[in-house]
């Protein structure tokens, strides 16, 4: 049989031939290193036996499946060291996650953050034991007759959802046995000591409200220390850049039990907000956008038409008026569709470029809200821009273009991805081929390196996603870019053409902040709090010395008020140095001391974020320098201290 390697090189072998085996044959350091293998494009098992010809690829922990193997083999050994410690705890379900893995549990009494280092050292043990991990296979009755003699209900429930025809696989290492699909690493022992619980939390059975709350122990595991170490030191990090805790401190904005995952923006945050909002209405006049404004609420038959109401009806809020349905907007696509149909067009008035800053609300479950980042009310910067179908990849790269600036004025770097058909789509194959080649094509175009996430579009037609990357190396879901062609065909969308025949236009869905509720929170943890200059809620507190010099004071914030700079004053009777260390817990990015000297000599005294004490300066050249950096947008966001060797 021929083995075909990701080199393209091609191995031959007389017999039948375990992955583990031509892993060794290639190089002892490979096998030592590998977790799992894709062959023919299915990740396996290492031990799987080749009988036949075919492609293989060997994974290391550096893949993304190899990693996730060896997670999802740490978490077989949590779960059974949770059950050497607590025998009549019952397991439910145990994955690798994107930064770890987890298993559900129902422990016969409550667990505490205090029991994780028992796990952690019943864990060790396991490993040191170098269990193999193997695989085997039962008739879904005699599985369900296996679980239930192991006392695991939940296993049990799990089976019995499968057809009746189905044949289920178990792992098992030494005493313990688990339903799992697998893949796995071979022996315990690969687990290794890269590993960490991080910790509990509640879980409903199955993610429903109406099952029994289970506890979810959190863990992550990595094949070296030094990588558990720069995650755990990454998250430390993350704990201290916490868009919540900072929102608090610095007075941006508030979560209230009146109403759940609703933001209410204070002052500051407003001021945030806004300047947000100025730039994005900026870039977007700039490159040939109209604003418009649409309705929060509409009626239902308006999103039935479009397919709103049969594909995302459990995430509108509903509600009745004069005896007819309504829905509160969860998107602001159909309102733009109505203003396109609101009048007749031209193929002279395409592209048309319309953006919304409109307000949208989806219902999320209590359980996932987490501050700014996964809210139920949000502002979302749409744009729909509707065109003909030779302006398509024009339109996606000039989409492109602006995500890119929006990004970069920032400092994020970002990867794309190109999101193709769900499961739940509406339109033909012809046209959902049609879009994602303009998407690729667009791609290509722009020189762009993406990667293909299959099955993850919109329910009517493909995407592209911008995953930013922040300051301290977490990335996030902002940007996309939608082509849809269904809307304007349940909607008749037409326009004239050149022929003076009427055509149907073709529709791109896109954003470059996302929600900007989220992307100030992303801002938060980006900048630590430390907004740049033209970013900053105040850009400049005047801090008297002492009341003798108040007067002096207020005229320098009068001239900073003239000047268009954000400026504040503190009058409290304390110390100065007490004023400017409370400056700097604010993040302001400068400080302008004012006290008889600088009275005299009509001065002021900066001390700034960026450098500390900066000397004496003229007023007015100090409120032309700061007016130039307000004007450039330069961007310094806040360095993580390393360590020094």
């Amino acid at each position: 049989m021929k083995i075909t390697l990701k080199d393209g090189s091609v191995r031959e072998y007389a017999q039948p031939m375990a992955v583990i085996d031509i892993a060794k044959d290639i190089s002892e350091g490979l096998a030592r290193m590998a977790c799992v293998a894709e062959i023919d494009g299915e990740v396996k098992d290492l031990r799987t036996v080749i009988d036949q010809d075919c492609s293989l690829n060997i994974l290391t922990a550096k893949d993304p499946e190899g990693l996730a193997a060896l997670r999802h083999t740490a978490s077989h050994v949590m779960a059974q060291a949770v059950k050497r410690l607590w025998p009549d705890t019952k397991l439910a379900i145990g994955p690798s996650i994107a930064d770890g893995f987890y298993y559900d549990v129902d422990p016969a009494q409550p667990l505490t953050a205090e029991d994780l280092e028992k796990i952690e050292a019943e864990m060790k043990k396991i490993i040191k034991e170098a269990l193999p991990l193997e695989r085997f296979e039962l008739p879904r009755e005699e599985a369900i007759a296996f679980m239930k003699e192991k006392n695991e209900p939940y296993k049990v429930e799990l089976i019995e959802d499968l057809p009746e025809d189905s044949v289920i696989s178990f792992y098992r290492q030494g005493e313990f046995v688990d339903l799992c699909a697998g893949p796995h690493v071979m022996t315990t022992k690969e687990v290794g000591k890269a590993f960490h619980l991080m910790n509990l939390a509640g879980a409903y059975w199955r993610g429903s409200e109406k099952n029994k709350m289970l506890t979810r122990i959190y863990a992550t595991a990595f094949q070296k220390k030094e990588e558990l170490d720069a995650y755990l030191t990454m998250l430390e990090e993350a704990k201290k850049r916490d868009h919540r805790k900072l929102g608090r401190e610095l007075g941006l904005f508030m979560m209230h039990d009146a109403g759940p995952g609703f933001p209410f923006f204070l002052p500051k945050g407003m001021v945030l907000k806004n300047v947000l909002l100025d730039y994005w209405r900026e870039i977007h006049k700039k490159a040939g956008y109209v604003e418009i404004s649409t309705p929060i609420i509409l009626n239902r038959s308006l999103w039935e038409t479009s397919g709103h109401w049969d594909h995302y009806k459990n995430n509108m809020y509903t509600t009745v008026i004069d005896d007819e349905d309504y829905a509160i907007k969860p998107m602001n696509c159909p309102g733009g569709v109505l203003v396109y149909a609101s009048e007749p067009r031209s193929y002279r008035d395409l592209p048309l470029r319309m953006g919304e800053l409109g307000i949208v609300h989806r219902h999320e479950k209590s359980g996932q809200l987490h501050g700014l980042m996964r809210v139920r009310c949000f502002t979302q910067d749409d744009a729909h821009i509707f065109m003909t179908p030779e302006q398509i990849r024009d339109e996606i790269k000039g989409v492109a273009r602006l995500i890119n600036e929006v990004y970069s004025l920032f400092g994020f770097r970002y990867h794309v991805e190109l999101s193709t058909r769900p499961e739940d789509s509406m339109g033909s194959d012809e046209d959902w081929e049609l879009a994602t080649s303009a998407l690729k094509g667009a791609l290509d175009d722009l020189g762009l390196d993406y990667v293909i996430n299959e099955g993850d579009g919109a329910f009517y037609g493909p995407k592209i996603d911008f995953h930013l990357e922040d300051s301290i190396g977490r990335t996030w879901q902002c940007g996309t870019i939608q082509l849809d062609f269904q809307l304007p065909q349940r909607f008749e969308l037409e326009y004239i053409g050149a022929d003076g025949e009427k055509h149907r236009p073709i529709m791109i869905h896109r954003v470059a902040f996302g929600s900007i509720e989220r992307f100030i929170g992303i801002l938060i943890e980006h900048f630590a709090g430390a907004f740049p200059t033209w970013l900053a809620p105040v850009q400049v507190k005047v801090l008297p010395i002492s009341e003798k010099h108040e007067a002096y004071a207020q005229s320098v914030k009068k001239a900073l008020d003239e000047a268009g700079i954000r400026a504040e004053i503190d009058l409290r009777s304390e110390k100065i140095g007490y004023k400017i260390r409370e400056a700097q817990t604010q993040k302001i990015p400068y400080m302008l001391i004012a006290g008889g000297k600088e009275e005299e000599t009509g001065t002021v005294s900066v001390r700034s974020r960026f450098k500390g004490d900066e000397g004496a300066a003229n007023l007015a050249d100090f409120i032309e320098a700061v007016k130039k950096e307000i004007a450039s947008r330069e961007n310094r966001p806040v360095e993580v201290k390393k360590e020094e060797k």
